[in-house]
Parts: C-alpha cells; structure tokens; sequence
C-alpha cells in the first residue's frame, strides 16, 4: 500500500474513532427537550428529602392526618425510613387519641371538639363526619357568628339564599348538606386555612352570590369540597386548601380523588411534597396513569426531583440508556445550553463518522467515485443527525395519548357525585415508542447497511480486475441482482416483522414494519444513483474511447 493510502486509511480511522465517540458522548448526555430523563432526575433529587423524612417533619408538626398519607406513599416506594414514620406515628397515636381523628390540632376546632367521641373514633375520620349532627352545625354557627371577618360573614349569609342550583337551600329541609358545607368554608376561612389568592376567590364569589340570590359560580366550588370533606380529614384538607390558588385546581382534585381513588395517597402527597397542588393537578391531568408513574418514580428521587418534573410539566423518557449523570448538574444548571450541545455533538459527530467513512471507502482514483464535497456532506450528517434527535426525543412528534383522568361526568344528582364517576384504567397508555419497535428499526438499519458495504466491495472488487472495459461492464450487469439486493432483504424484513406483530412477539407497530422497507429503498437508491451509474458510465466512455484508437 502506497504511504499516501496508508495516511488517508489511517486518518479515515480516527475520524471513524472519533465522530463515534462524539455520538455515543451525545447521546448520553441526560438532556431532552420534552421529556426528562431518569440521570436528571437523580441528579435533582440528590441531597433533599426523600418522603420518609417528609412525613417524619410532618409528625413532628403535629399534623398526624398527612403524615399518614405520606406513610402510605413511603410503604409503596420501599423508603428505608417507612418504618421509622410509621412508629412515630403510632406514638403520637398513643399520647394523644382523641386528636386522630381530626389528623392533627387546631385551636378552631373547639366548637365541634368532643375529647371522648374523638377515642371512640379512633382512626383518621372525613371532616364531614363532624358537621353532620344538627347539634354540631348549631354550635358551629353560634362560634362562627361572632367572627368579625367579612368573608366568614359573607359566606354565612349564604345559608338564606334559595337559589341554590343542585342543592337544597341550607335552611330548608334536605338542606343539611349544603349548611355543613357553608359552616365548613366559613371555619376555613375563619382559620387561614384558604391560600390567598384562593381565599380572595372565594371572597368575591360569595358577595356576588349574596348580591344575585343565587349560588351561581360557588356551587360547583361547594360540591367539590364536599367531595374532599368526604374523603380527608380536617387536617389533611387544610394542609392540601394551603397550597392550593383557585378554585380550579380544587375541582381537579376532587375529581381525580373519583376518578382514581387507590392514587388519592400519592396524588395528595405529590401536593405537599412539591408545595403546589396546582402543578401535580395540571400534570396529572395531562398525562393520566402514565403520570402517576412518572410522579411516582420523581418522589423515589427525592424532594429535589418532584419539584422537577412538576416544574417542566413533561414526562420521564423511560427509554433513556447510558446516561453521563456526571452531566446531569450541568443539564440541571444550564438545560438549554446542554441541549445545544447534545444536538451539536449529534451534528459533529455524525459529520465526522461520515466523512471517515466517505475517505475510507472512496477515493479520487476509485470506481466508487470520489468523496464527498464538504457541502454535501454537511447536508447529509444535518439528516442524520435530524434522525438522532427525533429518536432521542420519543415526544418530540408524538402526541402525549389522552389522559384518561380527563373524562368528566355531569353530575345530575348530588349523592352520586361519587359513586357515578368511573375508576381509571389500571393500565397506563403508553406514551414512548416501545424498545421492540426501536431494536427492529435498528435491526433493519444494519442489515441494510452491511448490504450496502457488500455491494461497495464487489464494485471494488470488480474495478480491480485487469479486464476491458466492455467486459467488466458485463460484470457489473450480471451484479444487477445483488445491487437490488438491498430491495429484498428491505421487503423480506417488512413481511418478517408483519408475522411477528400478528404473533405477539414484537409490539404492533407499522413504523417498525416499514422502516426495512424504506431502508431498502435507500440503500438501493445510494448504490445505483451514486455508484454503479457513474462506474458504467466511465467503463462505457473507456470501452468506446478503445475501439475508436483501435
């Protein structure tokens, strides 16, 4: 081999080495424009609480009520310290009964306190279960009529209203539930327990109700917190009320608690752990069951990941591998910054490989014709790279499905607020392209890129026999067959993976079929168009050339 060959060889394997290098280093680094990954995660979670020492901070506030939600949370993801939160719970328990069933103490709470009926009661108790007694609201309404806030007022006046939609007027027979409701909202009020920009909602809704004799715009707002005081006691409701901005996010509430109600422990410890119900509605009810996994997988992380996710509202890319979680706190500190750099290395490396492959396989003196310019080159390392990113980003094209948490129901009669709402689907929707579709795309791409080698090497093979030209253009034309070879293996492969989806061994996806198809279309396309035209076409000009001199 000449030394100048040998040079070009030896270069062409660096830049081989290295555009493969920058690919893989690309690829791993664990950014993604809609999705994040598992690496970044991790990496956002490192040093800040996990759930089980969340609750612990929550027993240690008095606040026994979430602290058992969270408990349950801790127990479902394993948390070393699950036990721990456990005991401590069960010693509160122990020192003070009479304060479970309330899920915590609150100096408000001294109208409707019965220290002897609370240990009978003995386990956390529904707030409503205490407004439910006439004796009860009777007592609560003498507490509350003293209260010199003008929202508390606004919010009693309420119970002469008789307009009042799907509810009986408070002080009308059958009335009960919307008096325990009204008594409810006012001790909330009373108590701070409404946050803010919650609270000034409320407070504009019950003058305008006042002022219209109707219930109107809060009727939709009682039925749902009758839903929530059905299912949380009066401290895991003022907990979740705390960190809640409108009305809005406490209907999405009360309707994932009908929807998926095994979730509402995790659902409600998503809110207290990132501090924003709102963010953990929003993202439920993008996302669905698949987002519960995903929400799920966050809290595993730590305090520090949940927040993450909630924050940038996309799901986890379970399909992410090799990740550099050394990378992770840059993508963490600088997210769009990494992503332009992991969309260059794409580019670069592509770029690289390909220009080492063009020198390796192709030079100015060979039939298989000479590399290729810098421009066309770029453009073609542009598609490749194109077809990375869309393969590292599962979401980019594809639409997050349906979540089915969004199907919502007209409640036409008050007592089947509840029971008439359907369960989620136990089955999350999958929302990725599944790793079977993906390893038969790859499958299909190198065995077309291995056809297109062999046809490369009996070109060159073909070039380097001492025969005329007319007689290796024969050659090249008794090829045609393996030159088109690229088209059957292209619809062998389609026909393989159509049996295998029948037969359950892949997951049916038709990209996945077709993919071999196109694949052969190309490589077909690039032998033909870009090597055995122009070879035939000097093996022509140099047979005629011969017998014109002959």
């Amino acid at each position: 081999m000449k030394p100048a060959a040998k040079a070009t060889r030896n270069l062409a394997a660096v830049w081989i080495l290295a555009g493969a290098a920058l690919l893989f280093a690309a690829w791993s680094l664990p950014v993604n424009l809609k999705s994040v990954s598992p690496a970044l995660l991790e990496a956002a979670g490192r040093g800040t609480p996990g759930v089980g020492i969340f609750g612990r901070d929550l027993v240690d506030y008095e606040k026994l009520g979430p602290a058992s939600m969270v408990l349950q949370v801790a127990r479902e993801l394993d948390d070393p310290r699950a036990g721990g939160l456990a005991d401590a719970i069960a010693a509160f328990g122990e020192r003070q009964p009479e304060l479970v069933p309330w899920g915590g103490w609150d100096p408000f709470l001294d109208p409707l306190f019965d220290p002897q009926g609370s240990r009978d009661l003995g386990a956390s108790t529904p707030v409503l279960h205490f407004l439910i007694p006439s004796e009860a609201r009777r007592t609560l309404l003498g507490f509350l009529q003293n209260s010199r806030s003008q929202g508390v007022i606004s919010l009693l006046e309420l119970r002469g209203v008789t307009s009042t939609g799907r509810f009986s007027p408070a002080t009308q027979a059958g009335g009960q539930p919307l008096d325990a409701i009204l008594l409810l909202s006012a001790l909330l009020y009373q108590g701070d327990h409404f946050s803010p920009p919650l609270q000034r909602e409320l407070r504009t809704l019950a003058d305008n109700a006042n002022a219209s004799g109707a219930l109107g715009d809060l009727e939709p707002f009682f039925i749902d917190l009758l839903s929530l005081g059905q299912r949380l006691d009066w401290m895991q409701l003022t907990e979740l009320l705390r960190r809640t901005q409108d009305t809005g996010t406490v209907s999405q509430y009360a309707h994932l608690s009908r929807v998926a109600p095994d979730q509402v422990p995790l659902i409600y410890t998503a809110a207290l752990f990132s501090n924003s119900a709102d963010l953990v509605a929003r993202y439920l009810l993008e996302y669905g069951s698949a987002g519960v996994e995903d929400l799920k997988v966050a809290i595993a992380h730590g305090q520090g990941a949940a927040a993450l996710l909630l924050e940038r509202q996309v799901p986890l890319n379970r399909g992410a591998v090799a990740e550099l979680s050394a990378a992770a706190t840059f993508g963490l500190l600088h997210p769009r910054a990494a992503l332009v750099i992991k969309w260059l290395g794409f580019l670069a490396g592509a770029f690289l490989l390909l220009r080492g492959l063009d020198r390796l396989f192709f030079s100015a003196d060979s039939a298989l014709g000479a590399p290729l310019p810098h421009l066309r080159g770029g453009v073609l390392a542009l598609l490749v790279a194109g077809l990375l990113v869309l393969v590292t980003e599962p979401f980019l094209l594809q639409a997050a499905p349906l979540s089915e948490y969004r199907v919502r129901l007209v409640l036409p009669v008050l007592a089947a607020a509840d029971s008439a709402a359907p369960k989620a689907s136990a089955n999350p929707p999958a929302n990725i392209m599944e790793s079977s579709t993906l390893l038969s795309i790859g499958f299909f791409a190198a065995l077309q890129v291995g056809m297109y080698l062999i046809c490369l090497l009996k070109i060159r093979e073909i070039e380097g026999r001492l025969l005329p030209p007319l007689t290796k253009l024969r050659l090249m034309e008794n090829e045609e067959n393996l030159f088109d070879g690229g088209l059957y293996v292209g619809i062998g492969g389609t026909a393989a993976a159509l049996v295998f989806q029948v037969l359950g061994i892949i997951e049916p996806n038709l990209l996945a079929a077709y993919s071999s198809n196109l694949f052969g279309i190309t490589c077909v396309a690039l032998v033909k168009i870009r090597h055995v035209r122009p070879y035939k076409c000097r093996l022509i000009l140099q047979g005629e050339s011969k017998l014109a001199t002959a």
